[in-house]
């Protein structure tokens, strides 16, 4: 400590899950965070409407230290029916009563800066208005991270989207090209489909991969729960290994990878399948080359096929690059340690950048990939606060 009275002690950059969790958290230690942005803005405005959230609901509960502000007890509180399959409305509806719930400061203004100083964090909100903070923990999500590959590029916004990205699926025509081959894609394509639109699914792997079909697998009692974690990240034996992110965190760094990458790759959820049977699906297939004509898009793909459609949307996933991050100062950037664009956190989040922590998705490439799901809210939650609590003893 140096003696400095800051505005706030500990400012957590996002309000979505993970922001939410470490605020309930660190509130519990008597820290007082600030939490800034809107409650769940990327869930609110960057899903589609009707999307099911992949996870299970026992792993769809953001975390507080008493536990008490589970999903049940959500629904028990608004007189929500339990649904197998948690939906979108519900679980933004659940992130912001879980909010409410919670004795913090909360700012619904955006930060625009953040810039290290020579005592702890000069910050700069939306509005021009200033403050200073000791710590610094970014939850900000994936939002800024989208992928674009180079080929939809120069695509307008009218004729290519990213499917999060909070664009209306009425709106994108009576045509419509889904890229990609995991569940954003195909639940994007499913959902088209039932609002009457002409859709095609355009993957390049040869063929469609499902999570969790071997059902025996998962009913086999003690020994289903010895093969798979109840997060249910990942195939048979892999699952149980990304539940203990301490465990991952000693992982040599390039077999790591090749976990992660296993874990998440490009998949559907099962209950997908009857609702796609009428799409067209077109596998083993990439797009070359694209251009509007008309209002219209055209795709060449690389058997030299050609599709005419009103819209792309784009379900390539994400690549962290904490660069992207707008609040994040160049000079500041350049002081983070870095694991092509993750940042290089250690035990309890920490940075190079001493009091500036990364938690969520950004923090996967050391603690695996619970960090890019919900579920992961209770161990990030639990290590940050630890790590406090050590600082302040």
């Amino acid at each position: 400590m140096n003696g400095k009275v800051f505005d706030c002690k500990v400012a957590i950059v996002g309000a979505g899950p993970y922001g939410l969790s470490a605020a309930a958290h660190l509130s519990a230690l008597g820290l007082k965070p600030c939490v800034f942005g809107q409650p769940m803005d990327f869930w609110a405005n960057g899903m589609p409407a009707g999307m099911l959230l992949r996870s299970p609901r026992e792993a769809s509960t953001i975390s507080d230290p008493r536990s008490a502000l589970t999903l049940e007890a959500y629904e028990t509180v608004s007189g929500t029916q339990p649904a197998k399959r948690v939906a979108w409305e519900t679980f933004v509806s659940y992130g912001k009563w879980f909010r409410e719930q919670l004795e913090c400061q909360f700012d619904h203004r955006n930060i625009r800066e953040v810039r290290r100083n020579s005592s702890g964090f000069h910050i700069t909100l939306a509005d021009g208005s200033e403050l200073s903070a000791e710590h610094v923990v970014v939850a900000a999500g994936i939002g800024p991270f989208r992928k674009i590959p180079q080929t939809f590029s120069q695509l307008s916004p009218t004729s290519a989207s990213h499917c999060y990205e909070g664009r209306k699926f009425s709106g994108l025509g009576k045509r419509v090209a889904v890229v990609g081959a995991g569940q954003s894609a195909l639940e994007s394509a499913a959902i088209l489909h039932e609002m009457g639109v002409e859709v095609e699914v355009i993957a390049r792997i040869h063929e469609l991969r499902w999570i969790g079909l071997h059902k025996k697998l998962h009913q086999m009692g003690i020994v289903s729960k010895m093969l798979y974690s109840k997060h249910d990240i990942g195939p048979i034996g892999i699952s149980r290994l990304v539940a203990y992110p301490n465990l991952m965190y000693r992982v040599p760094i390039s077999v790591k990878d090749r976990i992660r990458t296993r874990a998440v790759r490009s998949a559907g959820a099962p209950w997908l399948i009857p609702r796609l049977q009428r799409v067209r699906i077109s596998t083993g297939r990439s797009v070359v080359s694209t251009r509007e004509i008309a209002g219209q898009v055209e795709l060449v793909l690389d058997d030299g096929t050609e599709r005419r459609v009103d819209h792309v949307l784009l379900a390539t996933g994400y690549s962290v690059d904490i660069s992207r991050y707008r609040f994040l100062t160049p000079d500041l950037v350049q002081c983070v340690r870095q694991l092509d664009g993750y940042p290089d956190v250690g035990p309890g989040f920490t940075t190079s950048v001493p009091g500036l922590y990364f938690v969520g998705a950004t923090a996967a490439r050391k603690f695996g990939p619970l960090m890019y799901f919900v579920t992961g809210t209770e161990f990030a939650s639990l290590e940050l606060s630890s790590k406090f609590n050590r600082t302040r003893a």
